[in-house]
This record gives structure tokens, sequence and C-alpha cells, in this order.
């Protein structure tokens, strides 16, 4: 997985290792960007380099089969360029996009470039991306998320689960559009409050499933409720957001 560093250990690249560990996976991590932040808010962020990037990836690659790829906040434009030329050369292999833009807290993690270059170059090699609502309506330029998810498809995403987590109302509705006539919905119980890390969490372990051969569909169900477990356990790090308990014990 390709993802920021947060020094609280709430999000980024230490959820998805958490998660893809909990799952029964080996993550493989590669850090795209050093963030300055805590459960409240992101401060500041400088972009790994590109050519770094690329060197740890073919590294990488050259020693240990990849079964799925997860990608985080990337930093900038270059590193998606990187990442563009690594999927090219493995068709078939699971990408797993979580766009990140902005932290809970308003904090920005993606400039205009960079933005642009994740809609032009990366997502259309994506299997799957995971915006919530603030970036589904972002990137899809419309408040409508049903048009959203459209606009995002018709840019060559095969699918687009568009979560629920920042929403209102008793249950979390998470739903994936693709290319068929009606989309797909989970419903599940919502846990008072925002948690810090938890889009990072369930991209993760929906990669995690992938990597272990299950469906996109069964995938996206095993990441919801080991999210969901994480949730009722999680961790009170800071004064910010809660943290999900992704080291909680889980049955497979």
């Amino acid at each position: 997985m390709l993802s920021g560093l947060d020094p609280s250990g709430g999000a980024g690249i230490q959820a998805d290792i958490q998660a893809i560990t909990s799952l029964g996976c080996h993550p493989l991590p590669v850090l795209t960007c050093l963030t300055v932040q805590d459960t409240r808010n992101v401060y500041g962020a400088e972009a790994v380099s590109a050519d770094l990037i690329r060197k740890q990836l073919q590294c990488i690659a050259d020693d240990a089969p990849i079964h799925a790829v997860k990608t985080g906040a990337l930093g900038n434009a270059a590193v998606v360029d990187v990442l563009v030329e690594f999927m090219g050369e493995r068709p078939g292999l699971p990408l797993i996009t979580d766009p990140v833009i902005k932290a809970a807290g308003g904090g920005d993690l993606a400039d205009d470039e960079l933005i642009a270059a994740m809609k032009e170059r990366l997502f259309p090699l994506a299997e799957m991306l995971t915006p919530n609502g603030v970036e589904l309506a972002l990137l899809g330029g419309s408040e409508n998320p049903d048009e959203a998810a459209e606009h995002l498809l018709q840019g060559g995403c095969e699918s687009v689960l568009a979560t629920g987590g920042h929403g209102t109302g008793i249950h979390i509705t998470n739903t994936l559009y693709n290319h068929g006539p009606e989309p797909m919905r989970w419903e599940i119980e919502r846990i008072g409050g925002e948690y810090h890390g938890t889009g990072c969490t369930l991209a993760a372990a929906i990669a995690a499933g992938r990597a272990s051969g299950l469906s996109p569909r069964a995938a996206i169900s095993q990441a919801q409720n080991y999210v969901n477990h994480a949730i009722l356990h999680a961790l009170e790090v800071g004064k910010g957001q809660p943290v999900p308990d992704r080291g909680i014990l889980w049955e497979r």
C-alpha cells in the first residue's frame, strides 16, 4: 500500500498496516508523504521523493508477490505518475484507491494538480474508489451522490464505493456503484460520532480481502464488519476523534 504517515497513529500507513495484518495478510508499506497531524486535524504535509517511491516499488515487486494495491494520501502528482507506471505494468492487479483530499478536521491533503492527476490518470486504473461524501461531491462535481458517482464511472473507474460514515441517521449506508443497472447498498449500525482513520481502515481491509481472493462484494462485506467491530472498541488516544482498535482479534 501507498499512504502517508500520521504521527498520531490513527490514520494513514499505520491504519493500513494494522488492518491488513489483522485480516491475515502481509503489508508492504510505501510512504508517500509525511504529515504534521494529530487526532484533531492535519496541519501540514510534505511528499516523499517520487523517484525514491519508484525504486521502493520496483525493489518490493522484484522480491515479493503482490496481490492487491491500496492507496491513501499520495503527496503530489509526481507520485501519481509513478503509481500509474507501476500499475500499467501489472494489468489485472486489484487497485483500491481511497482518494484522500481532506482530513476530517478540514486540513488539506491534496492540491488541485494532485486531484487532476488522480482523476485523469489513476482512477481509470482503479478497481474501486472509496470516497466519503465530501470527496465524492468534490471529485464527481455534484452534491447528488448518484450523479457524482456516475461522473466518476464515466471517467473510467470500474466501481465507486460511496461511504456514509460522515452522514447522519441511525445507519451508515455504503453504496457500491458500478456499470450495472442498480447500485448495491449495505447498511450497518451507526455508532455515535466520527472516528479517526475509518476511511483508511475500510479501504485497506477491502484490499486485504481482494488479496486473499475474495470477490469485490465479499471483500466489502468483510471490511465493513471488521471496521464496525474496530469502532466498537475504539481507543481514546488524544483530544480529538477516537481511533478504531484495529488490533482486535478477528475471526476469519
